[in-house]
């Protein structure tokens, strides 16, 4: 029975069938005439016999190289499967403890960190610590990179706090100190005072600091390996992007020229901190800075921002 309106007869089914096969065919045919060759070979001469097999392989390798375009074809469609897959995994988003497991993988083998938030309370606290034990343990060197809020500049202080207050009641986000200007000076205050005490320790560490006038509403943690981009607040879901995405080397030069306008901190330049400094060893490293404390901070103040800096709580616990 003919095909329907725009559906291929027998004749053509059968002409596309021969087209595809064609080697195929040859080479049947080919072994069939050698076969009837060497049953009369005494009559047809050594020549036509060799130049038929000559055909039948041919034949056979022009069906061997089809194939193995069509494999090639098939290879080329699973990599770029693959690419696809593996493109999905360079960019996602994290939720709870998936951001502390992807902190934790970032400082396991990195010697290099860039830090861009707010007055780096996790930094310090997790961070900073851990990555400079491991770097003892291992006597490597590690270069440290921290942009954070000036603890100086009181309108990046005040807008920092106001950002912080206007989620303080969001689940997963309870602070039992309320933020305020002030508290944001301390933390910074003391983020910069942990970046120095470490470098004191370390041999091999190099820190950049950097005081910024903005007030930033996300925080960067970048590695060797992975950017992870995280918001105060908890409950918020976080972004992770691997070294081989492009947006890993686009924000990268977004930070470094976030570094270019804020105001920088040379850490060598201060005097030495015992390991528990007192009140006027850590007056005098904020002079040495040219970051001096205000002076409306009591004794109290001062060793508040002390401990702060050395014995800091981790604020997202997992």
């Amino acid at each position: 029975m003919a095909g329907g309106p725009g559906e291929p007869g027998r004749l053509e089914r059968l002409l596309n069938w021969i087209a595809r096969n064609f080697e195929l065919l040859l080479a049947v045919l080919g072994a069939i005439t050698v076969g009837v060759m060497d049953l009369f070979g005494d009559s047809l001469g050594e020549d036509a016999t060799a130049g038929a097999t000559v055909l039948v392989l041919g034949a056979l390798a022009a069906g061997s190289l089809r194939q193995r375009r069509r494999d090639e074809n098939l290879a080329d469609a699973v990599h770029d499967i693959q690419r696809a897959f593996e493109g999905m995994q360079m960019v996602r988003s994290l939720t709870g403890s998936e951001i502390g497991a992807e902190l934790r993988k970032a400082r396991e083998r990195s010697d290099f960190w860039a830090f861009k938030g707010g007055t780096g309370t996790y930094l310090r606290a997790v961070t900073l610590p851990e990555c400079v034990e491991r770097a003892r343990g291992n006597r490597s060197n590690l270069t440290f990179t921290i942009d954070i809020v000036d603890p100086a500049d009181t309108p990046a202080c005040r807008a920092y706090a106001r950002f912080r207050r206007s989620y303080a009641t969001t689940e997963g986000s309870y602070d039992p100190e309320a933020w305020t200007e002030e508290r944001t000076s301390k933390e910074s205050y003391a983020t910069v005072l942990a970046a120095g005490w470490h470098l004191q320790r370390l041999p091999g560490m190099t820190v950049h600091l950097y005081l910024s006038s903005t007030a930033p509403t996300l925080r960067f943690d970048v590695s060797q390996s992975r950017l992870i981009i995280t918001q105060d607040d908890r409950a918020r879901p976080g972004l992770l992007v691997t070294e081989n995405h492009p947006l890993h080397r686009y924000y990268s030069v977004e930070l470094q020229q976030s570094r270019n306008q804020a105001r920088k901190i040379e850490l060598g330049q201060a005097r030495a901190l015992d390991n528990d400094p007192t009140n006027d060893q850590a007056r005098a490293f904020f002079e040495d800075l040219g970051l001096p404390l205000p002076t409306t901070f009591s004794d109290t103040d001062v060793r508040q921002i002390v401990e702060k800096a050395l014995h800091a709580e981790n604020p997202y616990p997992i």
